[in-house]
């Protein structure tokens, strides 16, 4: 008889994305059982981490110890609200992902589709790993096991343009978490004794506070995946991924993992209360308010959709750093619903932009004149995704991003103020043109669609695949529901402190 406890639940989220791998394998000659494999696995890890969440919603705190290294040292799981949160976001997710890839991978012919969905369910059992890490040990190993299982996923299409990011992906990665993150793991340990995430940190009255400032530099920047300036370059180069692996990986998974790893050091490693009192994080601020802005201005240069979209995910995921940066419990709850509300928002805009190259194999924004008239659904979804992410009411994003203000100001930092709202007006003016290009420019005579599926009789609409369409009609969705939600959110994250 199968045992469905918490403790039981948590074993079972880490285990069914590697069943699902497995299973992916043996259907390999089975496209239509693989894929079903792949929807029928995320439906389940999700219902499994729903049940989860209501655990924890109860005050139920499940941990699973599987392996001590050393006396002291295990490689343990342990969920707490910021965990759950993570964990809900990608499990959910991988759902609406796996119908997207299926539409992307067969509209697009891509070639090696069995090896891709392998890869991607290691790639969610990683992510859940993460987000269940009841100490810096287990995450550290399963951030790595995240980047060993991505790599194939980025250099998918074999060409030199897909090497070259991969190697860049994995140079800029490795070197940051071993040349930083963990040196700075071995530090807290020969410091603390230990590398338990406790609420409150488990540095103060261990560490001296004049080298606290010096140990949160080695962590942040540790944490190459959170694309903190200079260390970024990795996610630019990762976008010769297919779309599918840039929405979810890179728009949720990878990415998030990063921010997320900021947040959860800054609460239980240091302490808010630790850093706030030794302004150790002062000087990040700074430099994440840096990002943002320069981030910003790039993604304006840029022609290519996807690129665009790469350096607007650089910029926002330091609106969460600095929140972790702000070093109170606002800025904490504010990054922890930047991360819900950016990933419903980009993954929705990735989502479009593959969804424009299935359907006509364009990726320049400068190409996309007209193409709004024909793929209203597309466009429309794009133009939700980009104001919840501009953060303009009644999208999830103003909300994420109301709260990161009012952090600002409680710390009395109207500078990082003033960096939020220039930013959003950034926001707008690299977010808006494709829509507006799309829907109102001159479409060329000699015009193609391609492939495209047609909606309606005669009426001249061209989409791509309905599976493609579809889930980021959802996310859009998401968006906007997200709106209504986000005080249920805000008092969940409470709970952290």
């Amino acid at each position: 008889m199968i045992s469905f406890t918490p403790e039981a639940a948590l074993g079972y989220s880490l285990l069914l994305p590697l069943i699902c791998a497995v299973l992916i394998v043996l259907s390999d000659k089975s496209p239509n059982r693989r894929e079903a494999v792949t929807l029928i696995t995320s439906v389940l890890l999700f219902a499994d981490v729903l049940y989860l969440l209501v655990s924890v919603l109860h005050g139920v705190r499940p941990r699973l110890q599987l392996w001590e290294v050393i006396p002291g040292l295990n490689l343990t799981f342990a969920i707490e609200p910021l965990g759950m949160l993570f964990a809900t976001l990608a499990s959910g997710l991988w759902i609406i992902n796996s119908i997207y890839s299926i539409g992307y991978m067969r509209g697009n012919h891509e070639q090696h589709q069995t090896r891709f969905y392998f890869f991607f369910a290691i790639a969610i059992a990683s992510t859940l790993a993460i987000a269940f890490s009841g100490n810096m040990f287990t995450l550290f190993i399963f951030y790595e096991a995240l980047t060993l299982s991505t790599y194939p996923l980025v250099i998918h299409k074999q060409n030199d343009e897909a090497r070259h990011g991969g190697r860049v992906y994995l140079a800029v990665l490795f070197s940051t978490s071993i040349g930083f993150l963990l040196v700075a793991i071995i530090w807290t340990w020969v410091i603390a004794g230990t590398l338990d995430f406790r609420p409150g940190g488990i540095l103060k009255g261990a560490a001296d506070p004049a080298i606290v400032p010096v140990l949160l530099a080695l962590y942040v920047f540790g944490t190459g995946k959170a694309a903190l300036m200079p260390f970024h370059r990795w996610l630019p180069a990762a976008m010769v991924a297919p779309t599918p692996v840039s929405a979810f990986l890179h728009a949720v998974a990878v990415v998030k993992a990063g921010v997320f790893t900021v947040l959860k050091v800054t609460v239980y490693i240091f302490g808010v209360d630790f850093l706030s009192t030794t302004g150790a994080s002062r000087w990040l601020m700074w430099v994440a308010a840096a990002t943002i802005l320069i981030a910003s201005l790039v993604a304006m240069t840029k022609d290519n959709l996807k690129a665009r979209l790469a350096y607007s995910t650089i910029s926002q995921l330091s609106y969460i750093t600095l929140g972790a940066a702000l070093a109170s419990s606002m800025g904490i709850i504010g990054g922890g619903m930047h991360i819900v509300m950016h990933a419903m928002g980009k993954m929705t805009l990735f989502m479009c932009a593959g969804a424009i190259y299935v359907a006509t194999h364009k990726t320049e924004i400068s190409d996309m004149a007209g193409l709004g008239r024909a793929m209203p659904f597309t466009f429309a979804a794009f133009l939700i995704g980009a104001l919840s992410i501009i953060g303009l009411p009644p999208m999830g994003g103003a909300w994420s991003k109301f709260v990161l203000i009012m952090a600002a100001a409680d710390r009395d930092q109207m500078i990082m103020i003033g960096v939020l709202m220039v930013s959003s007006l950034l926001n707008v003016a690299y977010l808006i043109p494709p829509v507006v290009y799309g829907f109102f420019g001159k479409a060329p005579v000699t015009a193609s669609l391609g492939s495209a599926a047609t909606f309606g009789p005669g009426n001249g609409l061209k989409e791509a695949p309905i599976l493609c369409v579809l889930p980021l009609c959802l996310t859009a969705l998401g968006c906007l529901v997200l709106f209504f939600c986000a005080d249920s959110i805000y008092l969940f994250l409470q709970t952290i402190f």
